[in-house]
């Protein structure tokens, strides 16, 4: 582990990356995103993480219980420490919890390669113009818990490496994969080509959720609250309904996406252990 560096000046340039955080977010700057918070943090210092750190911060008393993370990496990055006043006048707001770090996002993944490739089983999710960083943190920590190969999303949907998306998904947006496509119609394209059965989530859907036979390679497509999906993509899409009490016809986005991702990744276990049964059987 390198040394713990004392910072005693919030104008001190190596901790300039971390300034005035309440009113701006690293997103865009040089690829660099802000991790807060030990849950968040850990992720990202350990194996499953997707990218690298720049640097850490932290309070003195929050040094001694991640010193063991921190020191097994094969090259740590610099480790800053400063008191709760400084390290809240640098933010621009008090840090509760005292953990923060810088990531590197490195170079946009090719979304050809995200997708397991076909006959192999695959369950990927696709989001349209999704614009709140709470819905987006939520549906990537709904995608880490249910086993989601890979997060495909359009322009107008925002960075999953936003500082508040990041801590929303726990930490899961830095271990899901995630790819960038121009458009909804540029997402269905990569689908057809990888074999995808596109499954739009909608409450207007012509199948209901629970009589949905099993899919083996899936896109679940989620859009905007409100608006939700264009036409043109359900067009392109089976269009899957969430049934529900009568006078209430949608749920939050993240959480129909859960509801969803529960079933579909379900009847994959439920079709693998059948296989896995019916193999020992004959045996």
């Amino acid at each position: 582990m390198p040394d713990v560096v004392a910072i005693d000046d919030p104008a001190d340039p190596r901790i300039a990356a971390y300034g005035a955080m309440r009113e701006r977010d690293l997103i865009g700057r040089a690829g660099r995103f802000v991790v807060e918070g030990e849950v968040t943090l850990r992720i990202a210092l350990s194996a499953r993480s997707r990218f690298s750190l720049d640097s850490i911060l932290l309070l003195p008393e929050r040094v001694e219980g991640l010193t063991g993370a921190i020191a097994a990496l094969p090259a740590p990055p610099p480790v800053y420490v400063a008191s709760r006043a400084v390290m809240s006048a640098i933010a621009g707001f008090p840090i509760h919890r005292g953990v923060l770090a810088v990531g590197v996002a490195g170079p946009a993944p090719d979304p050809e390669a995200s997708i397991p490739h076909a006959p192999a089983g695959a369950l990927v999710v696709g989001l349209l113009g999704l614009t709140n960083h709470d819905n987006v943190g939520a549906i990537f920590r709904n995608a880490a818990a249910f086993g989601v190969d890979a997060v495909l999303r359009d322009a107008a949907t925002c960075d999953p490496l936003y500082r508040k998306a990041i801590r929303v998904s726990a930490g899961a947006a830095l271990i899901v994969p995630s790819v960038r496509v121009a458009d909804g119609h540029a997402l269905l394209d990569l689908a057809e080509r990888h074999d995808l059965v596109p499954l739009a989530m909608t409450p207007r859907g012509r199948t209901d959720l629970d009589r949905l036979d099993h899919v083996p390679r899936a896109l679940l497509l989620l859009g905007t609250e409100g608006p939700g999906l264009a036409p043109e993509v359900m067009a392109r899409a089976r269009t899957l309904r969430i049934a529900m009490a009568p006078g209430f016809d949608s749920l939050n986005v993240a959480t129909a996406g859960a509801i969803a991702l529960h079933h579909l990744a379900g009847r994959s276990r439920a079709m693998r252990d059948n296989r896995w049964q019916l193999s020992h059987t004959q045996a």
